[in-house]
C-alpha cells in the first residue's frame, strides 16, 4: 500500500498495531524528511515521533541513520511493544 505526502510517494513497509494516522502524519512530515529513504514513526505517551533512515547508497547516509539499524532503534529507543510504522520513499512527484 502507498501513501502520498507533500508530493512524495511512500510505500508502507510495516504498520505494526495499525500505527498510521494519515492526517497526523501529513501534519508532522516536513521537508526535513525529504532527504531520508525511510521514515519510522512510533507512538510514545500518545504522541507520534518520527525518525529518518537511509540506505548506504544515499549521499546523506550517516551510520547513525543506517536503515539496517532500524530494528535496534526500535528495541533501544522505543517503548516495548509500541505501535509503529515504516515508510519507504518511492518517488518525488
Amino acid at each position: 500500500m502507498n501513501v502520498l505526502i507533500n508530493d512524495i510517494k511512500y510505500e508502507i513497509i510495516e504498520n505494526y498495531k495499525d500505527a498510521i494516522d494519515s492526517d497526523l502524519l501529513k501534519e508532522k512530515i516536513t521537508d526535513y524528511f525529504e532527504e531520508f529513504d525511510y521514515i519510522l514513526g512510533d507512538w510514545a505517551y500518545g504522541k507520534l515521533r518520527l525518525k529518518g533512515f537511509n540506505d548506504k547508497k544515499n549521499k546523506n547516509y550517516k551510520p547513525i541513520n543506517d536503515y539496517n539499524n532500524i530494528k535496534n532503534y526500535l528495541k533501544d529507543n522505543c517503548a516495548y511493544g509500541c505501535r509503529y510504522f515504516i515508510l519507504k520513499k518511492i518517488e518525488k512527484l
